[in-house]
């Protein structure tokens, strides 16, 4: 637990984060909702997406590029398609409708497909796969993103880290749950190892100049490397043509900087697919070929250096239930900005710490 200073328990940090967003002018529920989905990432031991987050989600709040207390609307288009306009809110909420419109979609249709615009950042993109897993659906989550990585021969950022996500339930083994960005690394690990003085691997990014480099603060100004070199470009072109250019968002560049541009709301696009996986065959006959699935693959023989096959969300699953058991690690930069958060808020989280 490098730097690591404290462990907070579960239900204190999710306490200390839905007091936080009440205080930048949140409604209760959806202060609650976003503090839960934060936590969960910690939990996950994605902390790059989890409560360091917080003092940024607010201050966009405060230069008003984020409604606090948006009107989401939901538009059906036919019976099996439906478009959200997120009305420049936190992406956390205009996402967990947008997944549970899907899933009513699909409930009927078999198949329920949901776009997203005027959204902003949505945070952890396996939030929205687990909410399909945990109602028995097949899912996938797209989504666009400022600019931060080039396109394959191109030298500036021009597409999104975008994050896909997609989740497969199953009987009594674990679910498939996959969510990964386009990048070699997350950039909100980059940010993360920047506020943390720490240096990045060679390979990860370029700096503004587009020289390489293992300076995070740099790396986090400059330039993301796909992963996969031509093929990691590609899919990322993907997300934002059907995130962006398919659902009426900002796209081709012109979503706004999380970080750097407070000057309008980010108009961010999403799409969510909600699948019924009893379409073809029960759901019982599913369930079992799911397991079956996951033995075969877990029994194959294993590589050199590895003890144990691990199906894609088993290692957060696990990181998961240790910090649900044991307490979240926090560094002591990242209490010190939830402590400067809550006094500009004027909400004492002192006594949690």
């Amino acid at each position: 637990m490098n730097k690591t200073n404290k462990l907070i328990s579960y239900q204190k940090l999710t306490d200390i984060a839905t007091l936080l967003f009440e205080g930048g002018g949140l409604r209760s529920d959806d202060a609650a909702i976003i503090a839960r989905d934060l936590v969960a990432a910690n939990l996950r031991g994605l902390d790059s997406h989890g409560v360091s987050r917080i003092p940024m989600y607010l201050e966009r709040i405060r230069r008003k590029v984020v409604n606090p207390q948006p009107n989401i609307k939901i538009q059906r288009i036919t019976s099996a398609v439906s478009l959200i306009d997120g009305d420049d809110g936190m992406g956390f909420l205009a996402g967990h409708q947008a997944m549970d419109e899907a899933i009513e979609l699909a409930k009927q249709s078999g198949i329920g497909l949901v776009g997203v615009r005027n959204s902003t950042h949505y945070g952890m993109a396996a939030l929205y796969v687990k909410q399909a897993i945990e109602a028995g659906y097949i899912s996938m989550a797209y989504t666009n993103s400022s600019p931060a990585i080039p396109v394959w021969g191109g030298r500036t950022p021009f597409l999104g880290a975008s994050p896909f996500a997609a989740g497969v339930p199953g009987g009594e083994r674990s679910p498939y749950l996959l969510d990964m960005a386009m990048t070699v690394i997350a950039r909100g690990k980059i940010r993360l190892a920047a506020t943390h003085g720490e240096p990045i691997p060679h390979g990860l990014a370029l700096d503004a100049d587009g020289v390489p480099t293992t300076d995070a603060k740099k790396a986090f100004e400059g330039i993301c490397l796909p992963f996969g070199g031509a093929k990691g470009a590609a899919l990322a072109m993907l997300m934002d043509l059907l995130a962006g250019v398919l659902t009426g968002a900002n796209y081709g560049g012109d979503v706004k900087s999380l970080y750097f541009d407070h000057s309008e709301p980010q108009n961010v696009g999403h799409l969510f697919i909600a699948i019924r996986p009893d379409l073809f065959i029960t759901k019982e006959e599913f369930n079992e070929r799911m397991d079956s699935f996951v033995d075969r693959a877990k029994d194959l023989p294993k590589a050199q250096g590895f003890d144990e096959i691990l199906i894609p969300g088993e290692p957060e699953e696990r990181t998961a239930k240790k910090r649900l058991e044991e307490g979240i690690p926090l560094t002591s930069e990242v209490i010190q900005s939830l402590l400067e958060e809550g006094v500009r808020s004027r909400v004492d989280v002192s006594n949690f710490f």
